[in-house]
């Protein structure tokens, strides 16, 4: 309890900086000595300190805490300590680091906890940073580091610092009566290793690092290199109509496994943008622009079809996979042709209804009010389909709302099964979410596993399918016959018991 209001304290404390910092300062300062009048000595005695400590904070020579500028301040502040590097002969390097499902974290715990988080996470960095390094609030969970001028400094140590501090951020984080588990990733580069002027590119390339990391995440830290393709521009209209004619938008497939078998019980289509020139990019990089140009149903239907497609090739070869999973949108869901467009498809494909699951979002089946979705999923539903609600545990959805759907899997969300395998909260946690869907007659599926121990103790608890890293990354359609090949021959077939002959 006492990290939590020495962080709550710190919130406070930037509040009041950023007030201090231009002409408010002054109301704030007179708002203060009125109080005083009014309230005697007391409140004078409380609010000179934060009076003090707000222009102490906004000086901006003052680096042992983090900075609080944004992503313009700290290009201003890279070119500084780039021309200071070179006028010495010293070396610099800047470094980006994100939290990993951000939204997630936003929508299980509410801002106002998450800031918190964020909080603490500055707090560490600023604590096993040098006092002369400087860190920035870029939002959206993104805090960067610029790292003072040194005499040496290479690509080795560099990796080594951006490791320590990942394992510093990822400790456990004590929120009062509960534990928030996080994961980051970090992209870096030195200034000799910027492209073209680095005082003015060395943050994009850091950015374009994350980026990459990103890519490979969660919680992997990536040096720019020249040949890194550069974080995706602003796509216009006319680059999407072509990336949809010339089909640019793929599905990559993530296998999830049987803990009762360890077969292959389904995949998860992940839709991927192959683009000409930035490469593979993934749904952050290009869902808020189809959000923005209204194409996220047209990305749908695509996905769709590289789904059943998927499933007709399994087939051919003989590979007996029950069902494919497919996301679908709120824009998606919405549409009162939809189980009419599903049916048509499934029946051009010759494919039973069963054989495709249906996942929408836990935050839609939560909020929603709208007659339409619910009618679309109800058909879906009658037609045969299966229906899996995603991302269980960030939305707030309660049971008669999970009720109102005829929803047959939770897909428990990943922040639920980090470190499952060593703390006690997480266990209780899953296995409160196991006792409900089991009375409820659901299955679940959890997300995100990374590790065998995670693996093995979601097993124990129950849980009846999982998915994640630590089993299989997603991997594009011609490389699944052979990862599933090698799978099944890893997985030996249960004893069969036979009747004893007397």
């Amino acid at each position: 309890m006492h990290t939590y209001f020495k962080t709550l304290f710190r919130n406070v404390k930037i509040g009041v900086s950023q007030a201090a910092r231009g002409p408010q300062s002054l109301a704030f300062v007179a708002a203060s000595i009125l109080a005083a009048y009014w309230l005697g000595a007391a409140a004078l005695f409380l609010t000179a300190p934060l009076i003090l400590l707000a222009f102490h904070a906004g000086d901006p020579t003052n680096r042992a805490g983090p900075d609080t500028g944004d992503i313009g301040q700290m290009r201003e502040e890279v070119e500084r300590a780039v021309k200071r590097a070179r006028k010495k002969s010293l070396r610099t390097a800047c470094m980006a680091v994100q939290i990993d499902d951000f939204d997630t974290l936003l929508n299980r715990y509410g801002r106002a906890t998450t800031n918190l988080i964020i909080s603490c996470c500055h707090d560490r960095l600023a604590r096993a940073l040098r006092s002369s390094d400087q860190l920035f609030d870029l939002s959206n969970g993104r805090i960067g580091v610029l790292l003072a001028p040194v005499r040496q400094f290479g690509l080795e140590p560099a990796l080594e610092l951006a490791e320590r501090l990942q394992s510093t951020v990822q400790e456990p984080i004590s929120l009062g009566n509960t534990t928030a588990y996080i994961s980051v990733s970090v992209g870096l580069c030195l200034d000799g290793h910027a492209p073209n002027d680095p005082g003015k590119a060395l943050l994009d390339a850091s950015l374009t690092a994350l980026d990459n990391a990103l890519r490979q995440g969660p919680s992997k830290v990536r040096a720019y290199s020249s040949g890194m393709p550069a974080a995706a521009p602003h796509r216009v209209a006319d680059e999407l109509e072509k990336a949809f004619e010339t089909d640019q938008f793929v599905s990559w497939f993530q296998p999830q496994i049987s803990t009762d078998t360890g077969q292959i019980s389904g995949f998860e289509a992940l839709a991927r943008w192959v683009h000409p020139r930035a490469g593979l990019m993934l749904p952050a990089e290009f869902l808020p622009v189809l959000a923005f140009t209204g194409r996220l149903e047209q990305l749908g239907d695509a996905t769709l079809r590289n789904a059943l497609r998927a499933i007709q090739t399994w087939d051919t070869i003989g590979f007996d996979i029950p069902h494919v999973g497919v996301n679908f949108s709120p824009e998606e869901l919405r549409n009162p042709q939809l189980a009419k467009k599903i049916e048509w498809e499934l029946d051009r494909c010759n494919i039973a209804p069963k054989r495709l699951a249906v996942e929408i979002l836990e935050t839609v089946v939560a909020t929603s009010p709208d007659d339409a979705i619910t009618r679309n999923i109800n058909a879906l539903a009658e037609m045969g389909c299966l229906i899996d609600l995603d991302d269980f545990g960030t939305g707030h959805a309660s049971i008669s709302s999970i009720r109102r759907f005829p929803v047959n899997r939770l897909k428990i969300d990943r922040s639920f099964v980090m470190k499952v395998d060593r703390d006690i909260e997480q266990q209780r946690m899953i296995s409160a979410i196991l006792s409900m869907t089991e009375r409820l007659g659901l299955e679940t599926l959890a997300e995100g596993v990374e590790s065998a121990g995670e693996h093995t103790i979601l097993s124990q608890l129950g849980c009846d399918h999982v998915q994640g890293y630590g089993i299989a990354r997603p991997m594009p359609l011609d490389e699944t016959p052979d990862w599933i090949s090698a799978h099944q021959a890893k997985v030996h077939p249960p004893p069969v018991i036979g009747r004893i002959v007397g």
